[in-house]
C-alpha cells in the first residue's frame, strides 16, 4: 500500500539554514510544509522566494507560539490534505533529512504509532553533544519515564518524529503544551491513546547555530508539568479506564508506607522530647507498614514498566 508522506518544518530564526534541509528532503516525501513562526528573519519568504521545489507550502503563524504551536499549524495543514504519515523535522540542519524513510518504515509496516528520535544509542557520538544538553536531557528523560509511562524511551525532547495520520487525530490540540514542553506533552497524550511509541537510532550535528531552550529557565516549568502528567496518567490508566493489580498495589503501598512513616516519625519525636524510648512493638509497628509500603509501590513501577503498549492502534481507528 502507497503512503503519502508530509514533512513539517518550524522556522525561527533559521534562515541560513532551511534551504540547505529542504535540498535534502528525498523523493519519497510528498509535501513538504515550512511554517515561519512569526519568525524575525522572515524564513518564510526567504523559502519562497529562493526554494524551486514544487512539495513546499510555506505557512505562517500570526504570532510567535513555540515549537509546538507551528507544528501543529503544519499537522493541520497535513492531515487536511490527507497526508498518512507525518514527519517533524527541524529547519536548524541538526537533523538528517536521509533518515525519513527509517522514521516512517516502522509505522508504514504496523510495528509502532509513532517513532521519535534517540541521540544516545552511539555511545561514540555522544561525546560530540554538549556536556550541558547531555546532562540535561538525562535528567528530562526519566522524569518523562515517569509522566509519560514510556519506560522503553529516551531522549523525550529530540524533535525529529513521525505519526501516523489516523493517531494525531486521536491527539487533542488544544490541550498540548505549545512550546518547549511540546514533544513531551506529545508522549504523555499518546500514552492516553495507548499508542506504540518506538526509538529510532540517530545522531545529531552541532554546528554554529544556538539553542533558545534554557533548562534553568524552564526547569520549574517542566517538573510542575510532568506531575501534573504523572498525575493524570496514574488516574486514567490505573482508576478511570482499569482497574488492575498494579491499582491495588499503588493504594495499598501508599496507604501503608504514608501510615508507618507518619507513625514512625510521631513517636520519634515524642521519644526525643520526653527522653523515653519508644517500646520495640512501636518501633515495629511503624517499620513493618513502611516496609511493605515500599515493597509494593516498588511492585507497582515494576507492573507500570511492563504495562508499556504494545500493540499499535493505528490499523484498529477508523478512518
Amino acid at each position: 500500500m502507497q503512503i503519502t508522506i508530509a514533512v513539517i518544518i518550524p522556522c525561527y530564526r533559521v534562515k541560513a539554514q532551511v534551504l540547505g534541509v529542504l535540498a535534502r528532503i528525498g523523493s519519497e516525501v510528498g509535501r513538504i510544509y515550512v511554517v515561519d513562526d512569526a519568525c524575525p528573519e522572515r524564513s518564510g519568504d526567504h523559502v519562497r522566494d529562493h526554494c524551486t521545489d514544487p512539495r513546499v507550502v510555506v505557512l505562517r503563524n500570526a504570532e510567535n507560539q513555540g515549537v509546538g504551536g507551528a507544528v501543529m499549524a503544519g499537522y493541520a495543514a497535513a492531515l487536511a490534505a490527507g497526508a498518512d504519515v507525518l514527519v517533524k523535522i527541524d529547519g536548524d540542519g541538526q537533523m538528517d533529512p536521509a533518515l525519513i524513510a527509517r522514521f516512517v518504515r516502522p509505522i508504514a509496516e504496523g510495528r509502532a504509532d509513532y517513532t521519535k528520535g534517540n541521540r544516545f544509542y552511539d555511545l561514540t557520538h555522544i561525546r560530540r553533544m554538549p556536556p550541558a544538553r547531555l546532562a540535561g536531557n538525562a535528567v528530562l528523560s526519566f522524569m518523562a519515564k515517569l509522566s509519560t509511562g514510556y519506560w522503553n524511551l529516551f531522549d523525550p525532547t529530540n524533535g525529529f518524529t513521525a505519526i501516523h495520520a489516523k493517531v494525531l487525530r486521536r491527539v487533542p490540540f488544544d490541550k498540548l503544551s505549545r512550546r518547549y514542553f511540546f514533544e513531551t506533552d506529545m508522549l504523555f497524550r499518546l500514552s492516553i491513546v495507548r499508542a506504540v511509541v518506538k526509538d529510532v537510532p540517530m545522531d545529531a550535528s552541532y554546528g554554529d547555530e544556538t539553542s533558545s531552550l534554557r533548562i534553568g529557565r524552564v526547569a520549574g516549568e517542566f517538573m510542575a508539568k510532568h506531575v501534573r502528567n504523572f498525575v493524570k496518567r496514574i488516574a486514567y490508566s490505573y482508576f478511570l479506564r482499569d482497574m488492575t493489580v498494579g491499582s491495588l498495589e499503588l493504594v495499598f503501598g501508599t496507604a501503608l508506607l504514608a501510615f508507618g512513616v507518619v507513625f514512625g516519625a510521631r513517636h520519634w519525636w515524642l521519644s526525643v522530647s520526653t527522653g523515653v524510648a519508644a517500646p520495640l512493638g512501636t518501633i515495629m509497628l511503624a517499620a513493618l507498614p513502611t516496609l511493605v509500603g515500599l515493597q509494593l509501590l516498588l511492585a507497582f513501577v515494576g507492573f507500570d514498566v511492563s504495562n508499556v503498549p504494545r500493540q499499535p492502534i493505528h490499523d484498529e481507528l477508523p478512518d
